[in-house]
């Protein structure tokens, strides 16, 4: 067993798998050295239904992925989901200390960026820099040491329920984990799959779960809006159980095996074996019907998306297209339609950048794992999360003797 500290593990806790991916940080990078899936059962829309079915889940998936990383997993970076998630832009403004912008000016300006009313059952989980304006010059990415005497920051503030992070924690906990950090799953998906010549242009990442649809808007290489759209991949797997009249388990493989998100790419001879329910015996049916009942369902899902990009009012911001990534864009015909929906470039992204087991997670179903990885390793402290600090006189009392401190 190697060293724990050694390694940084991203811990995806989706909706129809639980996937743990290992990453050893080297002088070139990040090497993956291991990954253990299981399917999920204790999910719902990103959020946790059953705890006792997502923590033998989170167990066994550890286990697959330590026996291959050959170490021990104790500290992982997990990400969260679901249509709990809020996102907003705030900003805030202070005077400039000593007429040169210091460290603890810019984190006195994200503290009065976040002071905005959210309520009791959300927590904050990103507090996302935009940009920054000293004395009216915007556009700023990084203040540190500039002369000035007001301070502003431009910030992205994503909230969640403290009820479904601490049911996160709790699952992860349950199984011997500690969580290092609690990330959004399209954040994180975004450092493994794009570039940052796409952020700098514009860009839209759209990651299609079993459960949900997460969207992040980059712009000027900063985070513009997020979003979580109750749709995904599981919904298409409803419909072809639905409308093929087979079980659920069958549907899924069935999509897999032979699912097109474009009917018109499929010949109308072509037929398929569909077992059937209750014992009866299977029956042919046209890959035509099955590309028909798929298509219908990620036109609806792609246009919810482009519903969304237009009503946040990016459209116009998005000069490098649109990136898909998650499961489901697996299938035939994906980027095709999307285009047509979207009317703009659009790929597949997978993750990049990494080494090691480079031919394993070059699939966008890992994309939100690796990078939690990534994420991991450009954190620089290694505090664990907590939600919400009950000794709220402990808080009070650290922040006046910071303050005494300053005027002394």
């Amino acid at each position: 067993m190697g060293k724990k500290d050694e390694f940084i593990v991203g811990l995806d806790i989706g909706t129809t798998k639980i996937c743990a991916i290992v990453g050893e940080v080297t002088d070139e990078g990040i090497d993956i050295i291991g990954i253990g899936t299981h399917p999920s059962k204790g999910l719902k829309r990103g959020v946790v239904i059953n705890i006792e079915s997502t923590v033998a889940s989170i167990r066994k998936a550890i286990e697959e992925a330590e026996l291959m990383a050959g170490c021990e997993i104790n500290n992982v970076y997990a990400g969260i989901a679901g249509g709990h998630i809020k996102g907003f832009n705030s900003h805030g403004i202070v005077a400039v200390k000593h007429r040169e912008v210091s460290a603890n000016d810019i984190e006195r300006v994200l503290d009065a960026a976040k002071a905005v009313a959210i309520p009791l059952d959300r927590e904050v989980i990103h507090i996302l820099p935009q940009e920054y304006v000293v004395d009216e010059q915007d556009g700023i990415k990084e203040p540190l040491g500039m002369t000035g005497v007001r301070l502003e920051a431009k910030v992205h503030i994503v909230t969640a329920a403290v009820s479904s992070a601490q049911n996160i924690i709790k699952c992860a906990n349950r199984t011997g984990l500690n969580v290092s950090d609690i990330c959004l799953e399209q954040l994180a998906s975004s450092e493994a799959t794009l570039s940052q010549d796409e952020k700098d242009i514009g860009v839209a990442l759209v990651d299609i779960g079993g459960g949900t649809s997460d969207l992040v808007i980059f712009h000027d290489g900063s985070i513009a809006h997020t979003a979580v759209l109750g749709l995904g991949g599981d919904h298409l797997t409803n419909d072809i159980a639905v409308g093929m009249r087979t079980p659920r388990n069958e549907a899924e493989l069935i999509k897999r095996r032979y699912g097109c998100a474009m009917a018109a790419k499929v010949k109308k001879d072509e037929t398929i074996e569909v077992p059937s329910v209750g014992g009866r015996k299977n029956q042919s049916m046209s890959r035509q019907v099955l590309s028909e009942i798929i298509e219908s369902r990620v036109e609806e899902i792609l246009t919810m998306i482009y519903n969304e990009i237009t009503r946040s009012g990016h459209n116009d911001v998005i000069g490098s297209g649109i990136v898909l990534t998650g499961g489901t864009v697996l299938l035939d015909g994906m980027i095709e339609l999307a285009e047509s929906v979207f009317n703009m470039p659009v790929r597949r992204g997978i993750p990049e950048g990494i080494g090691g087991l480079v031919d394993v997670v070059s699939n966008p179903m890992y994309s939100t794992g690796v990078g939690l990885v990534i994420y991991g390793s450009k954190q620089k402290r290694g505090s664990h999360f907590k939600i919400r600090e009950d000794n709220i006189y402990s808080k009070v009392k650290t922040r006046m003797r910071e303050w005494f401190a300053e005027l002394v």
